[in-house]
């Protein structure tokens, strides 16, 4: 608990963070009954109906949450953002516990997690039903709980405690995203460095560890069961125009500035130093030097050789250097926290503006709308109520189950539908490459349908041609926003040539 005057020095620093969760908490909550789900929310939300340990790119715990939040089915996306909303708050101080137990006074600590809770990745991110969010709380965790471990007497209590609840949380990290699985790594080389061998030779942190192993075992089961789909998919399949190039360092270093901000990526680079320093200062030092390297390790040559890598790949690497810089003993001046804080916090308002606001797709020419990405989360319901008024029209009493199928000409079409239908129709994909929809719905189906439902948008175009169905109708849907045309949608009904 924190102590009376560890309150009165660090009361600034507590009263910007509860502000900030405070308005980042009415912000989401605001957004949870306006928005509806991104393209890969509302893929995670098509797990709910398809559980398996793991799919083609996650690790099967997101599926478990959103069928938890759903009641068993997808969850809708107001109710999904309402608990995003919930656990997202949790993260910030969660960190700055982590950074108290990593050894920082409770001033730095909620300073560090105050810049956490305004940074663009973590306020605007984390707001979205992803397993970035798990991820987040299980790996800050698994650090605080590690960190307070290798701080207590070897074989204590609290040692067995602290370490149990990190090789815990580190399997549940590597359960949400393959990535949580370099934080295992982490853990063991830092359990069996020279700094924690006094902890080494107790059970603790080796229990600790085969219990997050154990979390990760029904993953690693399914994946060699499987022959490894997700590693084929996510290294081989999707990586046909990879290698290494300047276009890959120029989107790595500037998705970092714009999911950072600038003056938050400048600290980032100061907290680098700061955990070099410090990485023989102890086995905390270690701790959160491995957690950083050997995660940037694998990750940073990933994002650099990848052409379909994202900014928040690198993430996991990034979020021990705030325990770093938080006990440094050279600390970034108050001013340049101020600073960071400050365009941060003003870039996540200017996105939360710009998502809430209807006004706003006036701002963008019509000619650049492809450039405005919130354009994703608008039009769905309307679709899918015509969707379904087509599927009613095309069943007779004698249909069964995949006489009617609806089929997208790409994952991200598919997965907003089937979240949204919740079974009650199977949905089909007609991907370039092999989905998930391929295993649920597989395409030698979907083609042997008497009627098929197609939807598809301005980014897609027609439906190949299908020697066996032929168009019988075309349903346009024309979404607007704020007076402007946003998105245009086309359902179109076909029919096999032997039921006509």
């Amino acid at each position: 608990m924190m102590s009376r005057p560890a309150i009165a020095r660090g009361r600034v620093e507590l009263g910007a963070l509860a502000a900030a969760t405070v308005i980042l908490t009415v912000l989401r909550g605001y957004a949870s009954a306006c928005v509806g789900f991104g393209d890969s929310e509302a893929l995670y939300a098509a797990y709910a109906l398809h559980p398996q340990p793991a799919y083609l790119d996650h690790p099967g715990l997101i599926g478990l949450a959103a069928r938890a939040i759903g009641g068993g089915t997808a969850p809708s996306p107001e109710r999904a953002h309402a608990v995003t909303s919930l656990l997202a708050l949790l993260v910030p101080w969660a960190m700055a516990s982590a950074c108290r137990a990593s050894g920082a006074p409770w001033r730095r600590a909620l300073a560090a997690g105050f810049v956490v809770a305004l940074v663009p990745e973590m306020s605007i991110g984390l707001f979205a039903m992803t397993p970035d969010l798990l991820l987040s709380l299980s790996w800050i965790g698994a650090l605080g709980f590690a960190a307070w471990a290798l701080t207590a007497p070897p074989g204590s209590r609290r040692s067995f405690i602290g370490f149990s609840a990190a090789g815990l949380l580190a399997g549940v990290a590597a359960a949400s995203k393959a990535s949580g699985a370099l934080l295992m790594i982490a853990l063991a080389v830092t359990y069996a460095s020279r700094s924690a061998r006094a902890h080494a030779k107790s059970i603790a942190p080796w229990a600790g560890w085969a219990a997050g192993a154990c979390v990760t075992a029904p993953v690693v089961g399914f994946e060699a069961r499987s022959g490894w789909p997700m590693l084929q998919h996510r290294l081989i399949d999707t990586q046909s125009a990879a290698g290494l190039s300047l276009l890959n360092v120029g989107a790595l270093v500037g998705g970092q500035i714009a999911y950072l901000s600038p003056v938050v990526a400048i600290l980032v680079v100061g907290a680098a130093r700061a955990l070099w320093r410090g990485r023989t200062g102890g086995p905390v030092g270690r701790l959160l030097f491995n957690a950083c390297a050997i995660p940037a390790t694998a990750l940073l040559p990933l994002c650099l050789w990848s052409r379909v890598a994202e900014p928040h790949w690198l993430a996991p690497a990034l979020l021990a250097l705030a325990p770093a810089a938080a006990r440094a003993e050279l600390i970034p001046s108050r001013r340049s926290v101020i600073a960071a804080c400050a365009v941060a916090g003003t870039m996540t308002a200017v996105v939360f503006a710009w998502v809430l606001t209807p006004s706003s797709a006036r701002l963008f020419p019509a000619s650049y709308q492809a450039l405005d990405l919130s354009r994703e989360l608008y039009g769905w319901p309307e679709t899918v109520r015509a969707v379904r008024e087509l599927v009613a029209a095309a069943r007779r009493s004698t249909s069964v189950r995949g006489d009617v199928v609806v089929v997208g000409p790409h994952w991200v079409i598919c997965a907003q539908l089937d979240a949204a239908l919740r079974g009650e129709v199977p949905v089909g994909c007609n991907s370039p490459l092999r989905d998930d929809f391929d295993g649920w719905w597989p395409r030698r189906r979907w083609r042997s349908s008497d009627t098929i439902v197609w939807v598809t948008d301005a980014r897609f175009g027609m439906p190949p041609p299908l020697a066996s169905h032929f168009i019988v109708s075309a349903r346009p849907v024309t979404i607007e926003r704020g007076g402007r045309v946003i998105r245009r949608f086309v359902i179109l009904t076909l029919t096999r040539r032997d039921e006509a």
